[in-house]
């Protein structure tokens, strides 16, 4: 009987206390759930839901300024890898980031375009932009062109992928679509502008609403030729690209004078080395470059969530871990790039 009492005294006082002893002490007790629950509810879709685009930038659902800022796979034929959900959830919850791009390239080894299993690569982009959702990121899929320079060569591919890709994320609000990486070489605006006009409404015919993504040419940056002859559709962004130990001041100032103009301009690519993706990292450039971004609410992703041997990617070439990194597990690049995003408001 005694026990009975003390036992019964024992849980009347507990619950008269949990009140007071804070949320901390509940998910010591009850378990992880009211935490992830709690992610969930702060996730960034959650907060800020459908994007679109408004005078320069992007505005959220309730039309207020959003910043996207996260990473870039490298290619995801090479690094299949790092398309996995704790990759993502390390991403979200200790980088502090708010956006995946998933980049798949279309004419290099194995790419898309050039031998690589169209149906595994599909697969691998679904799953990036399942696992995305499921932790309430925005996703990009990105048309990775490159040596294949004008987007019109492998036209007919991206219209049917774009096609399949936007009826499967047609109810995702969350899903981003980048429609040509890098236009270079003898792309002018004027073929991109024609591809694009091509690509937009098989994407428009499925997610009507969809922010997309159109790259300008020399790798990007001619961004003033999409200022001068825009396209005429809603929720279009067209894509500045730098490397910090490359591209300075007259980048930023181009970058300054379209956003003046009016041009909504999404940095889906930057680095901080050179051009090539290698070399040493200029921390003082990309550091100017960081606070013109702020400056103007310009979204950008870091390039590349891979181990690859090489200055820009942001995982130590020797790690083969692919989440919940140390700052030991990080390259030089990575360690800067995750501090600048946990600073972030």
């Amino acid at each position: 009987m005694k026990q009975y009492v003390r036992i019964l005294f024992f849980w009347t006082a507990l619950f008269i206390f949990i009140p007071f002893l804070g949320n901390d002490f509940g998910k010591g007790v009850w378990g992880s759930e009211e935490t992830e629950s709690s992610k969930a509810e702060l996730a960034p879709f959650s907060v800020h839901g459908a994007l679109r685009v408004e005078g320069a930038g992007l505005v959220d659902q309730n039309g207020e300024s959003i910043r996207l800022r996260g990473m870039s796979t490298h290619g995801i034929a090479w690094f299949p890898e790092y398309v996995n959900y704790d990759a993502f959830r390390t991403l979200r919850d200790d980088w502090k980031t708010n956006c995946v791009r998933l980049a798949m390239y279309t004419e290099e080894y194995n790419g898309y375009c050039s031998g690589g299993s169209q149906e595994e690569l599909k697969a691998l982009v679904k799953k990036g932009v399942d696992f995305g959702t499921d932790l309430g990121m925005y996703v990009i899929i990105d048309w990775h062109i490159l040596s294949d320079s004008d987007p019109n060569i492998h036209k007919e591919e991206a219209i049917a992928f774009f096609k399949e890709m936007s009826w499967y994320c047609k109810n995702q609000s969350n899903v981003i679509y980048e429609i040509c990486n890098e236009p270079n070489g003898y792309a002018a605006w004027d073929s991109i502008k024609a591809y694009a006009k091509e690509v937009i409404p098989v994407i428009r015919a499925n997610d009507p609403d969809a922010v997309i993504l159109v790259g300008t040419p020399m790798w990007s940056q001619e961004i003033q030729k999409a200022a001068e002859d825009p396209l005429e559709y809603e929720n279009i962004m067209y894509t500045l690209h730098f490397y910090a130990a490359t591209h300075t001041d007259w980048l930023r100032m181009r970058l300054k004078e379209c956003i003046k103009h009016g041009l909504p301009v999404f940095v889906s690519e930057f680095g901080l080395c050179d051009a090539s993706g290698n070399g040493q990292n200029d921390f003082r450039q990309a550091e100017l470059w960081m606070e013109l971004l702020e400056q103007y609410q310009v979204s950008c992703c870091g390039w590349n969530l891979a181990n690859k041997a090489e200055s820009s990617s942001v995982i130590a070439a020797g790690c083969g871990k692919t989440s919940d990194w140390t700052e030991a597990d990080l390259s030089e690049g990575g360690r800067w790039l995750r501090n600048y995003f946990r600073s972030l408001p």
